[in-house]
């Protein structure tokens, strides 16, 4: 089962993609300071993409839990030069970012897609900064910033809360003059979800009742607390983020299956192998996409 969706101007391919993960922060939950020089950001993307990821998400604020907010002109000086070289060089870029401004900006320098994880919450002006430019846009389930999420977790039904609370968003980024078919939605996996409350597991066992919502779906759980809270030892230690690879492998092996547009990931090769495998076993080898996805026209849908 593969999403059929073709957002605007992303690679195309009869199968689920590969968004790779460029962090230029020095406090990202999981790579936070690796790729924080510039040039070593632009490397790590040229390098994911070669390893088959069809979308290099460029981010330069960390939202992990606690996280502090930096300066619109600071995330800028972050991402600019990386999103401007890569796109330069042929590679797909998404652009990780809450800040109208600076996903202007990085629209401008030729990102094709803006990776919202406030849905469009955290700055009214992104609604028209999308509508305006048509750019794709991956719009998240959110409860609030970093440093404030945690108190927000709290669900009688998460299924049920979290397909709402997409379904306003959608809706209201549709009011202000999004067309839908620019729209990726995202149930947000670790952003106001517990592992302790096995939120996220939820979420993820019941997709079809996001992909009811009519939009292609984002799945981002690669190395998240979840995944090492699954994996405890038999002291109750929770598995490092560092070794959850080989869950998040399995994350977007049964996420491709059941329809996934794309998989954010951090380890790009085992999964951009992953999704070919899951895509020829559901088509029995049929139609078999050898290629790492071909860029296709804004008007694609």
């Amino acid at each position: 089962m593969t999403s059929m969706y073709k957002p605007p101007g992303l690679p195309e391919a009869d199968r689920c993609l590969v968004m790779g993960v460029v962090n230029v922060t020095p406090d990202s939950f999981s790579d936070g300071g690796r790729w924080f020089d510039t040039g070593r950001a632009i490397e790590h993307g040229l390098r994911l993409a070669e390893e088959g990821a069809d979308i290099v998400d460029v981010g330069g604020e960390s939202t992990r839990p606690g996280a502090q907010r930096v300066t619109c002109d600071e995330e800028i000086r972050r991402v600019g030069p990386v999103v401007t070289e890569l796109a330069r060089q042929g590679v797909p870029v998404s652009i990780d970012t809450m800040r109208a401004e600076v996903a202007g900006h990085a629209v401008d320098a030729g990102a094709l897609l803006v990776n919202d994880v406030s849905g469009g919450l955290a700055d009214p002006a992104m609604a028209r900064l999308v509508a305006r430019t048509g750019v794709a846009y991956v719009l998240m389930h959110w409860r609030g910033h970093s440093h404030e999420m945690e108190n927000r977790a709290v669900y009688g039904d998460v299924v049920k809360e979290v397909h709402d609370e997409l379904r306003a968003r959608l809706e209201s980024m549709v009011d202000e003059g999004v067309d839908p078919g620019q729209i990726v939605l995202d149930p947000g996996l670790g952003f106001a979800k517990r592992p302790e409350n096995a939120h996220n597991w939820a979420l993820l066992a019941h997709m079809d009742t996001f992909h009811a919502l009519g939009r292609p779906l984002l799945i981002a759980g690669s190395r998240k607390r979840f995944l090492g809270r699954l994996l405890t030892d038999p002291e109750g230690n929770e598995r490092v983020f560092t070794e959850c690879d080989d869950a998040t492998l399995a994350l977007t092996t049964l996420s491709a299956d059941r329809g996934a547009w794309c998989v954010r990931v951090h380890n790009v090769r085992p999964s951009a192998d992953a999704v070919r495998v899951a895509a020829a076993w559901n088509t029995g080898g049929a139609r078999l996409d050898q290629g790492r996805g071909t860029p296709v026209g804004r008007s694609v849908r």
